[in-house]
């Protein structure tokens, strides 16, 4: 999808967002930021926070800095911000694939959701690996195609479908991973049949 086609899509998810993704992807956003490891003084990048419901996750004693596409959703994140004293964040309106940070900048990186909604999600992971550190930690957490065919035929059958609502069924965590240029240390699902995945990486530079 073009970078308009996905601000306008999330602009009107913008209003429902918080009720969705508290329901369903919540768990697996608390999991993986609680497995990071976050040290008093990290500066964490977190690429694509939406409407900041990863935020309260986030320990006080590093820095965190949300960039989201849509400024709907940035709108809803600054209030909690403010509204619970959040000194350690910061939030920007910008394009995932066009970060405005020098190299370097960050300890670790927090991608929820994004891969599977961006026009290039190489291009992403290529600015995600610029501004993190070499040994930093990079976590993903997204949907990937399932590795039974048959629910896999299914996913590519939905993609035209899904692309029109705003994401991709049909990426492949392995082709992802490879192409990515992921350092992985391990990949992980709450449950054994989740449709979505946490992936743990160190980034090599």
């Amino acid at each position: 999808m073009e970078l308009e086609a996905v601000k306008k899509i999330y602009a009107i998810y913008s209003n429902v967002y918080d009720a969705v993704f508290k329901r369903f992807f919540y768990p697996r956003i608390s999991y993986a930021i609680k497995s990071m490891d976050i040290r008093p003084g990290d500066r964490v990048l977190d690429v694509g926070v939406g409407t900041g419901l990863s935020l309260e996750l986030f320990p006080r004693h590093c820095k965190v800095v949300g960039i989201n596409l849509s400024g709907e959703m940035l709108r809803k994140a600054k209030k909690k911000v403010n509204t619970n004293s959040m000194d350690n964040v910061e939030l920007y309106e910008m394009d995932a694939m066009n970060v405005d940070f020098e190299d370097d900048s960050f300890d670790k990186v927090f991608i929820s959701h994004v891969v599977s909604v961006v026009p290039d999600p190489y291009r992403v992971m290529k600015e995600v690996r610029r501004v993190c550190k070499s040994g930093g930690q990079v976590v993903v957490v997204n949907h990937f195609k399932s590795r039974n065919k048959l629910v896999a035929g299914f996913e590519e059958l939905f993609n035209p479908i899904s692309k029109k609502i705003g994401w991709r069924s049909d990426l492949s965590r392995d082709e992802f991973i490879d192409r990515a240029h992921l350092n992985v240390n391990k990949c992980y699902k709450l449950r054994k049949l989740d449709f979505w995945e946490i992936v743990f990486a160190t980034n090599v530079k």
